[in-house]
């Protein structure tokens, strides 16, 4: 069963696939919730408060593309896209747009908690907890996602946050882009490797923002490294 009752909000248009989900979860004692208002998916988000939601692609009114950018934009929960719709460009795009993973319907239910699991306790791991990285004068904010040097602070996406945790538990030896995407997406199937390059640009850029410059090499052919 699950550690604890953490709060599911299920977004998804064929009402059967969703209550049979709902049931699924609710057996390993999460507590769930199903989106009844398509036209505000963000009002659904605000009222429930989930500590993760599983997102249709294929929606009415708005597609899931589009409430999950909507969503980033205001809450860091993670996101799980569920959709038939799961060839590689969709996979990339989900990604892309904030997404934590995706599953592919139809899907067995065993394989859903499995990843359900995995993600909470990935995001959630530090819940409770004030707990820092320090290197070289930046420190890593684990419990809200922040990175801070000599005063100056840079917020981080989901995904940010997730490499240069990664990075810095490694200080001082190379991170492979490959480690790195499993750390990211469970598999290195569906990703598109300039996704990485995007992701590792937008932290170089926030770190030069907050007065750090080069913190983030790049070793050729090989990976990453924070010196």
């Amino acid at each position: 069963m699950s550690e604890c009752n953490y709060r599911i909000l299920i977004v998804e248009d064929d009402r059967a696939i969703g209550e049979m989900m709902k049931r699924h979860l609710i057996q390993w004692a999460y507590d769930v919730h199903m989106a009844e208002n398509f036209h505000d998916i963000l009002g659904e988000v605000s009222r429930f408060q989930p500590d993760l939601i599983l997102l249709d692609l294929l929606l009415p009114h708005y597609n899931g593309f589009y409430w999950c950018k909507e969503i980033r934009k205001v809450f860091k929960i993670p996101i799980v896209f569920v959709s038939s719709a799961g060839d590689n460009m969709n996979i990339v795009m989900a990604m892309d747009m904030g997404g934590d993973d995706f599953i592919v319907k139809p899907f067995d239910l065993a394989v859903l908690t499995a990843k359900v699991g995995a993600i909470l306790r990935r995001s959630y791991s530090y819940a409770g907890k004030v707990n820092v990285i320090e290197h070289s004068g930046m420190v890593l904010n684990l419990s809200d996602a922040t990175v801070s040097y000599k005063g100056a602070k840079a917020e981080l996406s989901k995904n940010e946050f997730q490499i240069l945790t990664l990075l810095m538990e490694n200080a001082g030896s190379i991170v492979s882009r490959d480690t790195i995407m499993m750390q990211l997406w469970d598999s290195e199937d569906f990703i598109d490797d300039n996704t990485l390059t995007v992701n590792v640009t937008r932290i170089r850029k926030k770190l030069k923002d907050i007065g750090l410059l080069d913190i983030v090499k790049t070793k050729k052919g090989q990976g990453y490294l924070i010196e």
